[in-house]
């Protein structure tokens, strides 16, 4: 029998068709399993499964991320263009980064409202648009 964590996980994934391996049944308990959104980096969710005594790379953590955002269960949101964060809530919604912690976290969506895009190039769609207001703690 499964508990409401792991069973919540593997809805997850059997929601968009994607295989229940041991392995990303472990990481989707670990993102999903509490029922809260999230914004992991790949080093936390390393972390969080090691320490939950799983074994797993970090090679294998970043390929089931990106299995994950290919399937439609996260999204990939960069920032500086090197740091990568992962985040559950795929609703359109804008993100704080907080450079003093170096973590990401949602903004209120109704707050912001973007009036003009640019005309994407010919043959091209816009996909997605994705807002990362960075913050400084005031001194």
């Amino acid at each position: 029998m499964l508990d409401n964590e792991t069973h919540r996980g593997t809805e997850w994934l059997n929601a968009v068709g994607l295989r229940p391996t041991k392995q990303r049944v472990a990481l989707a308990t670990l993102l999903v399993g509490d029922g809260q959104d999230r914004h992991v980096t790949a080093e936390w969710l390393y972390e969080a499964a090691s320490s939950s005594g799983e074994k797993v790379s970090l090679a294998t953590v970043y390929n089931t991320l990106r299995a994950f955002c290919d399937a439609g269960l996260m999204r990939e949101i960069t920032v500086d263009g090197a740091k990568s964060y992962f985040d559950t809530n795929m609703s359109d919604h804008p993100h704080f980064y907080w450079e003093d912690t170096a973590t990401l976290t949602d903004a209120a969506e109704g707050q912001l409202e973007i009036l003009n895009l640019p005309e994407p190039p010919e043959g091209a769609e816009i996909a997605a648009v994705d807002v990362v207001i960075r913050l400084r703690r005031k001194s």
